[in-house]
């Protein structure tokens, strides 16, 4: 028993050894197995067209100004079509959590390992919990707030890992799903605006939202764009306040601004006017000329004047 030798264990060892060998697990299989890009391509086809709602997940879009007042359209591929694609890619190790809440913002991160190229990438993503007037989120907000962060930033990093070469061949063909052979344009318009006015959004915002006067200038792609925005506002990537509240709010006091300025213009135009034309003119002053007439000439005109008014 002297010669008894004491093995202490540490569970951060223990815990750092499983990890690794799961992962040479997981390499040594996707070696064995590699991928076929022909039917992971065939696979996400399938996947992102099966039926037209789902290929409307499948993007987001959002319109941004910029410094010089342009209005920028972004438009990416949603959390659902990241997910569809690491799914059909096969040989990925993907997990996503939440590494940090200050009790202002939330940090997610996600981290893509690619298998077969031994290709990994980590991504974070911060999200706000703290309202306008500076109050914390509740905690089931908080945990809402954290799961659209981390949705965000698997998204970012399966789409950094995964080639955007490979996926682009197949956009366009998803998008024209998603844009569907609608029989009854009218019906999808009021549809999607009836969709915007549960959340809150009037006609007259989502109109300037997208640069319309009128619903009948909401057309199929505006349509798919509008189902995007909202894929974006479901994700958590914006916000209705941010693309729909703030630019009206924005365009509202510009036209009262360039309405007073409209009006104090008039007005001043008009004091001029007045302040003009309210003297007369002087019985000796030509009003075409601005010359004064002689006395002789003002006195015979005064005559021929008092003699016309006898006759």
């Amino acid at each position: 028993m002297d010669n008894a030798e004491i093995i202490e264990v540490k569970q951060a060892d223990v815990l750092q050894a499983l990890n690794r060998a799961e992962i040479d697990i997981q390499i040594a299989t996707a070696k064995q197995y590699p991928r076929d890009i022909n039917a992971v391509l065939n696979k996400i086809a399938t996947y992102a067209t099966m039926d037209r709602e789902t290929a409307e997940d499948c993007f987001y879009v959002l319109r941004r100004e910029d410094k010089q007042g342009n209005v920028n359209v972004i438009e990416g591929l949603s959390v659902r079509m990241a997910e569809i694609i690491a799914g059909a890619w096969g040989n990925l190790r993907v997990q996503a959590r939440i590494i940090g809440n200050d009790g202002r913002q939330i940090t997610a991160q996600a981290i893509c390992h690619d298998l077969e190229t031994n290709f990994a990438v980590s991504k974070e993503v911060k999200r706000s919990i703290v309202t306008k007037k500076g109050y914390t989120f509740s905690e089931d907000m908080q945990v809402v707030t954290g799961n659209a962060a981390c949705s965000i930033a698997l998204r970012n990093a399966v789409l950094t890992v995964i080639p955007k070469a490979v996926t682009k061949r197949i956009i366009n063909d998803v998008k024209q799903v998603a844009l569907g052979q609608s029989i009854d344009l009218e019906q999808s318009r009021q549809n999607v605006i009836q969709y915007f006015a549960k959340l809150g959004v009037k006609q007259d915002q989502l109109f300037l939202y997208l640069g319309v006067k009128s619903a009948q200038e909401i057309d199929k792609q505006k349509i798919f764009e509008l189902r995007a925005t909202a894929n974006a506002i479901k994700e958590g990537t914006t916000t209705v306040e941010e693309c729909f509240v703030k630019p009206a709010l924005e365009a509202k006091k510009e036209a009262q601004a360039e309405a007073k300025g409209k009006d104090a213009k008039s007005r001043a135009e008009a004091a001029i006017a007045q302040a003009t034309g309210a003297a007369p003119v002087p019985a000796n002053v030509d009003p075409e000329t601005g010359e004064i007439k002689p006395e002789q000439a003002q006195a015979s005109e005064n005559g021929q004047k008092k003699s016309n008014s006898k006759k």
